[in-house]
C-alpha cells in the first residue's frame, strides 16, 4: 500500500477515536482499497464506522468539519463513509439503517449548510447491503475486530435487492459514468450467474470471458479507463443497449 494512503489511513482512525471513544467499535475498509485494484487517479476510499450507542448532531459536524478540512490529502474522487450501528452488522436489517454518511456527490451541500446536512443525513440505505458483504468477504480493519466476526452474513434477499437498486437507473446514466455502470454491471451480473463478489476490475475480466463478443470492446474501453485512466469512446446508444442488456439479465436472475 502506497504511503500517502497508509498515512490518510491512519489520520481516519485517529480522528475517529478522538471523536467517538469508547463507542467506536470498528472502522472497515471496503471497495478498491480491499479488493487490491486502488489506484489514487480513479479510485475513492470506501469505509464503514461501526458504534456502539448513538452519534450526536455535534459529533457529526466534528468529523464533518475534519472531512472538509483535509480533502486535499484524499484521491480526486475523495471518500465514502457511512457510520452504521454494531446491532445492525451483528444482526442484519434491510434496508439498513445509518447514523451519517458523507460522499463527494454530497459535498455542495455539506458546503452550504453543514449544521443542517449534519441533523438530516441519517436514515435507510438499500446499498449497505452490498457494502457489508463486501465488508465481511474482503475488507479489512483500520480498528476493531476482524470483518468475519462483526459483519453477520447479509441474506441473499437483500443482498440481491441492494443489486437491483444498484443498477436500475443505469440506463439512462451509463451514458454519463460509462466506466462506472460497465464495470458495475459486469461484476452484478458475475454475481447472479455465479454468486462471486468481485472488484470493478474483476467485473471487466469476468465480462470479457462471460458475455457475448459484440460487447467485448466497451467492456475493454471502461476497463482500461478504470486502471490507467482516460475515456469510454463508444457512443451513448451502444452503451445504453448494453446496459438494457445486462439489466435485463439481472431482473430476471433476481426476480
Amino acid at each position: 500500500m502506497e504511503k500517502r494512503i497508509e498515512i490518510l489511513l491512519d489520520e481516519i482512525r485517529r480522528v475517529h477515536l478522538e471523536i467517538l471513544g469508547e463507542r467506536l467499535t470498528g472502522i472497515y475498509v471496503h471497495g478498491s482499497l480491499a479488493f487490491g485494484c486502488f489506484r489514487w487517479e480513479t479510485s475513492d476510499v470506501d469505509f464503514l464506522t461501526v458504534v456502539n450507542g448513538a452519534v450526536t448532531t455535534a459529533e457529526k459536524r466534528r468529523l464533518l468539519t475534519w472531512i472538509l478540512s483535509v480533502r486535499e490529502k484524499y484521491p480526486p474522487k475523495g471518500i465514502e463513509m457511512s457510520i452504521v450501528e454494531e446491532r445492525y452488522c451483528r444482526g442484519f436489517l434491510y434496508p439498513t439503517p445509518y447514523l451519517f454518511h458523507f460522499s463527494e456527490g454530497h459535498l455542495r451541500r455539506c458546503l452550504q449548510d453543514p449544521a443542517e446536512y449534519c441533523e438530516t443525513m441519517h436514515g435507510t440505505d438499500p446499498d449497505l447491503a452490498a457494502h457489508f458483504t463486501v465488508t465481511r468477504a474482503v475488507g479489512f480493519p483500520l480498528y476493531g475486530p476482524p470483518a468475519a466476526e462483526l459483519f453477520a452474513p447479509v441474506p441473499e434477499k437483500a443482498y440481491f435487492a441492494a443489486l437491483l437498486y444498484d443498477v436500475e437507473n443505469m440506463e439512462a446514466d451509463i451514458a454519463a459514468h460509462p466506466v462506472y455502470c460497465v464495470l458495475n454491471l459486469c461484476r452484478v451480473l458475475a454475481f447472479c450467474r455465479e454468486g462471486t463478489v468481485l472488484s470493478k476490475a474483476a467485473g471487466g475480466v469476468w465480462g470479457m470471458t462471460h458475455l457475448e463478443p459484440v460487447w467485448h470492446d466497451v467492456i475493454r474501453q471502461a476497463a482500461e479507463a478504470y486502471k490507467i485512466g482516460g475515456s469510454v469512446t463508444a457512443d451513448a446508444e451502444t452503451l445504453r443497449r448494453f446496459a438494457a442488456r445486462c439489466i435485463g439479465e439481472i431482473r430476471n436472475r433476481i426476480e
